[in-house]
């Protein structure tokens, strides 16, 4: 069984890009699921590069995870039927401690830049690049699947701001 270990940080500022190793755009969005605990995902990197991804719950920072590689038609249909589509462009990162990504949000989600790092273990010890200004790793509201739902530009005017001035701050060296 997939399981996946994860962190997640709100990014601020541009000095996490001299670790970018390669980036690609992902187009996502989440199908209706009779279960409330499981989500269900179709995600389209490109041509001939989409893939079906179920998630379940699981302890604390981890979750089980199942992915399926998915004809490219078969996405774009399924896309197309989805009532939000998130976009945003990921960056594989050269850091050290797990497996990093940072995804930079498009349209209804800009400006959110949300780092992950996938573990071994959910007690890893971890270097935090100073960039990472805020873990959200327990904040739903930020969950790729909730953004899908709910955009950070539909959240309520105070929230928005809260968020954007800790983004605004001095950038972290």
């Amino acid at each position: 069984m997939a399981l996946e270990i994860e962190r997640r940080f709100l990014v601020r500022g541009e000095s996490w890009r001299k670790h970018v190793l390669w980036s690609q755009r992902l187009e996502q969005a989440y199908l209706p699921s009779s279960s409330a605990a499981m989500t269900l995902r179709v995600r389209r990197a490109g041509p001939e590069n989409a893939w079906f991804t179920l998630k379940f719950p699981g302890e604390g920072i981890a979750r089980h995870e199942f992915e399926y590689a998915i004809p490219e038609a078969d996405a774009c249909a399924l896309l197309e039927r989805c009532p939000a589509v998130l976009s945003k462009c990921r960056y594989g990162l050269d850091l050290s401690g797990g497996e990093w990504v940072l995804d930079v949000f498009e349209g209804l989600n800009s400006p959110l830049v949300i780092a992950e790092v996938e573990l071994e273990e959910p007690d890893q010890s971890l270097v935090i690049p100073p960039w990472c200004v805020e873990e959200i790793t327990a904040l739903g509201a930020f969950s790729n699947a909730a953004l899908s739902q709910e955009p950070f530009s539909s959240w309520p005017s105070l929230e928005q701001q809260r968020w954007r001035q800790l983004l605004a701050d001095q950038e972290a060296p």
